[in-house]
């Protein structure tokens, strides 16, 4: 139970859940995808401190060099509007007003009962990102074409829900927000082979919604 609070005290700190935040939104471009690597920890000592101890273990035993540890998020724009995708922690309040379209349990799945062992993916029209303003090498422009944008807008409430922090579908990586984003971009059709984190940094994560997007759609979600 001890790991499984300390889990969530993580979770809970790596997005900022501050609701009033002005709009982020970077250009007028009439359609879009825009993708934006926050540093793990933004606006948070604790989490960040323990990104990189973990890191550090893990490079150790890996034998590389200690990377930076980045969150991905995601604006859309659409003749319609703007949007933002992103995975977060649950707070309080209105879910119709954040835009909350999926949404799975943290730790562990038996946990999710409970709102503060949950997390939400929310497709935002006007949403702010937490902390974009420590985004890093950001945003970057993945396509301009209003059909490709749309078709990642609607997939988002299709999205898998796996545990936070687990391996449930089994690709040898643990379900966070950089796999929700990179199987949206995978399973809307925009090439991810040219997606890198910033240099010297890495986002944990991002193969496991890879591998997930290339699986037909009966397997891409947990038993």
């Amino acid at each position: 139970m001890q790991a499984l609070v300390a889990t969530v005290r993580t979770f809970a700190l790596m997005t900022t859940n501050d609701l009033d935040r002005p709009d982020t939104g970077r250009g007028q471009a009439v359609a879009g995808v825009d993708l934006y690597w926050i540093p793990l920890g933004a606006g948070g000592h604790s989490v960040r401190f323990n990104g990189r101890v973990f890191e550090a273990v893990v490079s150790r035993l890996e034998h590389r060099p200690a990377c930076d540890l980045y969150h991905s998020a995601l604006e859309v724009r659409v003749p319609g509007g703007r949007f933002v995708i992103e995975q977060a922690p649950v707070p309080r309040g209105d879910r119709a007003r954040r835009g909350v379209a999926a949404g799975g349990a943290v730790g562990a799945r038996w946990a999710g009962h409970f709102r503060i062992f949950r997390y939400e993916v929310r497709r935002w029209r006007d949403g702010a990102i937490p902390d974009v303003g420590e985004a890093v090498d950001s945003p970057r422009r993945l396509t301009d074409d209003p059909e490709c944008a749309r078709r990642l807008l609607d997939l988002v409430p299709s999205l898998p829900t796996p545990v936070w922090g687990r391996d449930e579908l089994a690709t040898g990586e643990m379900w966070n927000s950089n796999s929700v984003i990179s199987w949206l971009i995978a399973s809307s059709g925009l090439s991810t082979e040219s997606i890198q984190p910033p240099d010297g940094g890495r986002a944990p994560g991002w193969n496991a919604g890879l591998v997930v997007a290339r699986r037909p759609a009966a397997q891409q979600h947990p038993a």
